[in-house]
């Protein structure tokens, strides 16, 4: 593959990954405030969850990605995608509530809310997975 067109897969591949991160933490967004808002109605959640630790979760897991893309952005590549595997690595901790109490114990808002979160970090898992394997 000539370097012209290596360098225009690597750039369709960090738009790529720019829109799969947004509607990440998008996703992740919906399921850590539905998680915040009916925190009590979650099954068997640990009594030291609090509403604010919810959001700040969010927060702290949201600025690694941020923070994931812009190294990337700025070129240093092995370092950006590591940050953002990561980030999207903690998209999987969802399946957690599984732990917790079994799927039929969530209501479907739950449910949707943990595999939206989850499907959209595998996706975001697939742009990284190109990126580090371009030519």
């Amino acid at each position: 593959m000539s370097r012209e067109r290596a360098m225009a897969f690597e750039r369709a591949w960090v738009k790529t990954l720019a829109v799969l991160l947004f509607a990440y933490a998008t996703a992740s967004l919906v399921h850590h405030a539905h998680n915040a808002e009916f925190l009590a109605d979650y099954p068997n959640m640990p009594a030291w969850i609090t509403r604010p630790a919810v959001y700040a979760a969010w927060l702290g897991e949201t600025l690694l990605g941020a923070t994931g893309y812009l190294i990337l952005r700025r070129g240093y590549l092995a370092a950006g995608i590591a940050l953002i595997a990561v980030y999207a690595a903690l998209g999987f901790d969802a399946f957690a509530h599984y732990a917790l109490a079994p799927a039929h114990a969530h209501t479907a808002a739950m449910n949707a809310t943990i595999w939206l979160e989850a499907a959209s970090a595998a996706l975001v898992f697939v742009a990284v997975a190109a990126l580090a394997r371009r030519p």
